[in-house]
């Protein structure tokens, strides 16, 4: 396994801000397809061999989960790995080790389907991952259940026992557009006899990529790309091969990063064809991003102007499932419009605790108003005043980059504690960004 079992005990960014960067870097693979890919692992006792998959603290949990589990696991090299999952131990299901792992990542309730279909039980203690706000499992439970399985609450262990040795095919209309519900339900149905019919889908990139693999490994899925899947079950699946996507919201992390330190960046091979509606939301910010190939070449901007909408009111940016804007990045926009010209109102409507990080950016000088929860309102400053160097810690990933990208922009040395939030879902951001003139260190 060599350092991906290992992480890196600095938990605090030394920021020297008011540089200017330059170059080409390439982002790393998309943390949530892996996830989702290395739980489809379980599926088979065939080979299956992944590509571009991030060396990221997530990604690492999630591959001792599977070698606890008896997963043989052959590197490759940092990003790239195969996986036989014949000798499954499900004793490994009550372990300690089991359960401190599991609930330290989010990622691991997605072995649920998996285990369930093949093996006709798993276990689920509460997954951990970023406290942005109340994160239901009822979702994929309740669709499990309606293929058939059951499921023991255990309110002292707040633990789920899941049982199911004779799951059938149904229809599953999704209470919510759930990306990991989708993807537990669709693990689960590709080994369940019958055909199950699964509507109002989660369609993201993450999910096409998912049914694309199962699909090489023998799944029968039709509906790709829509909010209506049909699975006819099939036997067993064979073996595969797959490359991980690259990772959309490190791509606008680093445009963002761009246009704040007034720095000229490409990034390369960005998949664009799978970013959706990324590209025009940060180009409604002023935003000029040049389509080089599969590149983005962002140059320098000395301003930068949020639009209004057709009507002359102030502009919206919300969260919604795919093909809508991903909540990921607005954190990240939220920066953003803080030295824009003009002013947007940011909504984050699918979590409700993302954007207590803005009193962070109130301290170096934003002028945010916080409306609610779910709302804040941003008065760009133009770059009239640059924001101020402090001390903040970083309470989830995504705003832990957001807070990252404003010291980078700041006037004097920031400090950046709990920044294993950042490293949980980026790979060695610190190395990569110092590699184009950026003064980050790990103390």
């Amino acid at each position: 396994m060599g350092t991906h079992t290992k992480g890196n005990n600095s938990n605090t960014f030394k920021v020297t801000g008011g540089l200017r960067l330059n170059g080409k870097l390439k982002p790393q693979g998309a943390k949530n397809e892996a996830l989702q890919i290395l739980s489809a692992v379980m599926l088979t006792e065939k080979k299956v061999t992944v590509h571009n998959v991030p060396d990221i603290r997530d990604i690492r949990m999630m591959l001792a989960i599977l070698e606890g589990f008896g997963v043989e696991i052959e590197s490759h090299s940092r990003n790239s790995f195969s996986f036989t999952a014949k000798n499954i131990d499900l004793d490994y299901l009550y372990t300690d080790d089991y359960r401190d792992k599991a609930t330290s990542i989010r990622g691991s309730v997605m072995l649920i389907g998996p285990l369930l279909t093949r093996f006709g039980k798993a276990y689920l203690p509460k997954p951990g991952g970023d406290k942005i706000g109340r994160r239901r499992l009822d979702t994929h439970l309740i669709s499990l259940q309606k293929l058939g399985a059951r499921f023991h609450y255990d309110p002292v262990k707040y633990a789920f026992e899941i049982e199911g040795k004779s799951l059938e095919g149904r229809y599953i209309l999704m209470e919510e557009i759930s990306v990991t519900g989708t993807a537990n339900t669709i693990m689960a149905a590709v080994l369940t006899k019958g055909i199950t019919t699964i509507y109002n889908a989660a369609c993201e990139p993450y999910i096409q990529q998912l049914c694309a693999l199962l699909i090489r490994m023998g799944a029968k899925i039709n509906g790709v790309k829509s909010n209506l899947l049909v699975i006819e079950g099939v036997e067993a699946l064979d073996g595969g091969e797959h490359h991980v996507l690259p990772d959309m919201i490190e791509i606008g992390s680093f445009i963002a990063t761009a246009v704040m330190t007034k720095s000229e960046i490409t990034i390369e091979s960005a998949g664009i064809e799978h970013l959706g509606n990324i590209l025009p939301t940060f180009r409604k910010f002023g935003i000029t991003i040049r389509e080089l190939g599969d590149d983005l070449y962002i140059p320098v901007h000395d301003h930068y102007e949020i639009q209004s909408f057709i009507d002359g009111s102030v502009l919206t940016v919300y969260d919604a499932p795919w093909p809508g804007f991903t909540p990921d990045l607005l954190s990240i926009l939220l920066v953003l419009a803080t030295q824009a010209r003009g002013s947007v109102l940011i909504h984050q409507k699918m979590f409700e605790s993302r954007l207590f990080f803005v009193d962070k950016l109130i301290d170096m000088g934003a002028q945010i108003i916080l409306c609610d929860p779910h709302r804040a309102t941003v008065i760009g400053m133009d770059r009239q005043t640059n924001l101020r160097a402090i001390s903040m810690t970083s309470p989830d990933i995504r705003a832990g980059v957001s807070l990252l990208i404003a010291a980078l922009s700041a006037e004097g040395i920031s400090y950046i504690h709990n920044i294993h939030q950042i490293d949980r879902g980026y790979e060695r951001i610190d190395e990569r960004l110092n590699a184009l003139g950026a003064q980050i260190e790990r103390i």
